[in-house]
């Protein structure tokens, strides 16, 4: 039986060129911010075919904080990208701790129901752990 799925759908979107998530100094120690996306969308690699979710990130600052204008634009160029769900918060999460470099990170993608079946999906990060998921 062939695969309907290749690993360049597998790969697809990982590495594409967003828009750069500006930072400012962080003024103040020991909070949380929580971001959310309510209308994210993304496309399907395969079918092309939209796909809609809640995104939230949650993090602790160490000593950047994301810029929210230029968050906003990084998050809205996913709209035409072919990118898998799970691909879709993993990435996100790396973009995050690459521009901020916080004490600790999640990201959570809450994605619209396709062919009766809900995904959630969250990738996190902790600076003493020192991972964001990627093999």
């Amino acid at each position: 039986m062939k695969r309907g799925y290749t690993d360049e759908h597998a790969a697809a979107g990982i590495d594409a060129r967003l828009p750069a998530i500006e930072t400012w100094p962080n003024q103040f120690a020991g909070y949380e911010i929580e971001i959310t996306n309510p209308e994210f969308t993304s496309v399907c690699p395969k079918t092309g075919l939209p796909d809609f979710g809640v995104v939230t990130v949650n993090y602790i600052p160490d000593k950047l904080c994301l810029e929210l204008k230029s968050f906003k634009m990084y998050m809205l160029a996913y709209r035409d990208l072919g990118i898998f769900q799970e691909n879709v918060v993993n990435r996100i999460l790396r973009d995050i701790v690459k521009a901020c470099k916080p004490e600790s990170a999640a990201v959570t993608g809450d994605f619209t129901p396709r062919g009766g079946l809900e995904s959630r999906m969250t990738a996190s990060y902790s600076k003493n752990a020192g991972k964001t998921g990627k093999k």
